[in-house]
């Protein structure tokens, strides 16, 4: 079977840059992951959304051939994020976080999934990363999201997987703070 296993949080963003802002967008890491790997391999996507997930953006999900029968819908609401960019678009403030239905989320690898080569894990709690790592057979690619929040507040476990990682998607303010230390 070939094929990538995306797992993460599929969510609502309102965001503010410099330029302007969009409100009510489709996002997630896991959610462009899903749509920008959709060209290249079947993308089978395990997440979690609320009854409030419309089902454009599901049909829109569809529309590029990912696979959604890991994608959950709980009585409740999906994520939401609302985040401010700096003229460095590599810095950003968190202005509001919903977790809702994601709070709960126990990512559950199917059978046929488990056997897929690559895997990328969303910036969701290390320790849950490594839970649903374990869940696969031997892939043979692992990717890795991770976020300033899980750097200062998981690190022990998010250092504990990256020995198991083939790749850390960072950006410039997240490989500082990870690295503890400037590029002068």
């Amino acid at each position: 079977m070939s094929g990538i296993a995306v797992i993460g949080s599929v969510a609502f963003d309102d965001i503010v840059t410099p330029s302007g802002r969009a409100d009510d967008v489709l996002g997630g890491p896991p959610t462009h992951f899903a749509v920008a790997a959709s060209f290249f391999a079947p993308v089978h996507l395990i997440a979690v959304v609320g009854e409030d997930f419309p089902p454009a953006e599901r049909d829109y999900l569809a529309s590029r051939g990912i696979d959604l029968s890991g994608l959950e819908t709980r009585s409740g609401k999906t994520f939401r994020w609302t985040g401010r960019y700096h003229e460095d678009l590599n810095v950003r403030d968190t202005l509001r976080l919903d977790l809702n239905v994601f709070a709960e989320f126990q990512p559950r690898v199917g059978a046929a999934t488990r056997k897929l080569p690559c895997v990328y894990l969303g910036n969701i709690a290390p320790a849950l990363q490594a839970g649903v790592l374990d869940q696969f057979d031997a892939p043979k690619l692992v990717a890795c999201d991770t976020i300033n929040h899980w750097i200062e507040t998981a690190r022990p476990e998010l250092e504990a997987i990256l020995p198991r990682l083939d790749l850390l998607v960072l950006n410039d303010e997240e490989t500082r703070l990870l690295a503890q230390e400037r590029n002068t």
